[in-house]
């Protein structure tokens, strides 16, 4: 499983790198045609830009939650044992996981929502920009079940040092 998780965070990094590189096109144009005449003002760059930016932000997410760097926010004072490091991560890894569920499951009928839309300007199904939601709650619980397997093997290691006698 971890092979797996491994992968689709090395994927979804990949993917963010080459959706950023994508950014960079509409809004140059868009740049260019606010400013010169070189390039006429197309409407499609706006949409473009917009898809590519939540998508940015929803994969961003994603990876930072595998590495630890978003969500996780110094509320709890920090822990003076491993078992309380456990169980800090655990609360925090909890909390998020609950998010997750959220985005996983209203996301879903956000995406159902949009299903039976499509843009006005570009014609594309709406569906595309918001299964983002469901997709990134799918992901963070799939790298969120991983941290708490690291939290409970962390909480074991922790609790086993605390009754060692000394």
């Amino acid at each position: 499983m971890r092979k797996f998780i491994e992968w689709l965070y090395r994927a979804l990094q990949g993917l963010l790198t080459f959706l950023i590189a994508i950014l960079i096109i509409p809004v140059t144009m868009q740049i260019l045609a606010r400013f010169t005449d070189w390039v006429p003002n197309y409407v499609w760059t706006e949409e473009m830009a917009r898809m590519c930016l939540i998508w940015i932000i929803m994969l961003g997410a994603s990876v930072a939650v595998r590495d630890g760097t978003h969500f996780d926010v110094d509320v709890l004072p920090h822990p003076k044992t491993v078992a309380g490091l456990a169980l800090s991560r655990l609360v925090v890894h909890t909390a998020i996981f609950l998010v997750a569920l959220i985005f996983l499951a209203f996301g879903w009928r956000f995406t159902q929502f949009g299903y039976d839309q499509s843009s006005e300007l570009t014609g594309i199904n709406m569906a595309t920009i918001h299964v983002a939601w469901p997709f990134a709650g799918f992901t963070w619980i799939l790298f969120l079940l991983e941290k708490f397997y690291d939290d409970i093997q962390l909480l074991k290691k922790g609790i086993g040092v605390a009754h060692e006698p000394s």
